[in-house]
């Protein structure tokens, strides 16, 4: 088992059940999955579960359709690597930075209101209390992580519903149902998770990543490293979606330009960690 870096600590097994819907949003397929999981201790009661994402390679951004800066779509090679289970928390923030800047209040919410240079603090305050290296995913290993083996726009299938995610269900995407709009982000776990065993990569929040702006895919590196060179380095990706979007902004391959200084209500993030 994988446990490079990680002392003499091991991986627990989990197993947990996802879907699949067609392109009407009805559930076609549950089936149940198995990852292998980290557990880090923070404090009394208080854990931060890191998923191991296997590696592989993917076809990167969109084919047909989508944004421009989704483009060309390439091949990349993921080597494994461990991924937080959730968007990290309130509860987890404040345990490490003190405070809670998010609008939504909620322990087991996700922390919103971030900027990227507090969610780089974050995981260097995090690094030095652990011993290992934490930091926000790539946006490579991060889409990898959200397709979870998909080739569909969204990790369950061809469209997405407001029982998969939290995000505007006034709203539809192709053949997909209208749902409820929560104005709010929600609880961890409150959605099934992809295959992988990772929760809330489509909606909630958007999540930073570590690397800086790019226009397009041309030059990107065809492995999962942070691509640093080129770009504006004082706007940073996002991925995901977040709760007050439309489901097409919710997409794997959809990404969001923003400055690196700022935070929002509808920003938020993820801990990566190499093995």
């Amino acid at each position: 088992m994988p446990d490079e870096g990680l002392g003499q600590e091991t991986m627990e097994t989990v197993q947990f059940s996802t879907v699949t819907v067609n392109i009407t949003g009805e559930v076609v397929e549950e089936t149940t999955q198995s990852a292998q999981r980290f557990t880090e201790v923070l404090g009394p009661g208080l854990t931060l579960e890191m998923v191991l994402v296997p590696g592989g390679v993917y076809l990167m951004g969109s084919l047909g359709g989508g944004d421009e800066d989704e483009h060309p779509q390439h091949r990349v090679t993921v080597a494994p690597f461990l991924l937080g289970q959730y968007p990290v928390s309130q509860a987890q923030w404040q345990a490490l930075m003190g405070g809670n800047p998010s609008r939504f209040k909620g322990p087991t919410r996700p922390v919103d209101n971030v900027s990227w240079r507090d969610a780089r603090r974050f995981c260097e305050r995090l690094s030095r209390r652990t011993g290992r290296h934490y930091d926000l995913p790539s946006e490579a290993q991060w889409e990898y992580a959200c397709r979870a083996g998909s080739a569909t726009p969204f990790a369950y299938g061809p469209t997405l519903t407001t029982d998969l995610a939290n995000y505007n269900g006034e709203f539809t995407y192709r053949g997909g149902p209208r749902g409820v709009y929560r104005h709010v982000t929600t609880e961890a776990g409150s959605f099934p998770p992809n295959v992988f065993g990772l929760y809330d990569m489509h909606g909630n929040v958007w999540e930073w990543c570590a690397d800086p702006w790019h226009a397009s895919y041309a030059g990107a590196p065809s492995d999962s490293r942070v691509w640093t060179s080129g770009g504006d380095p004082k706007q940073r990706v996002a991925r995901g979606g977040c709760w007050h979007d439309t489901p097409e902004v919710c997409r794997s391959a959809t990404r969001l330009k923003y400055p690196l200084d700022e935070g929002d209500e509808i920003l938020g993030f993820r801990v990566a960690l190499p093995i």
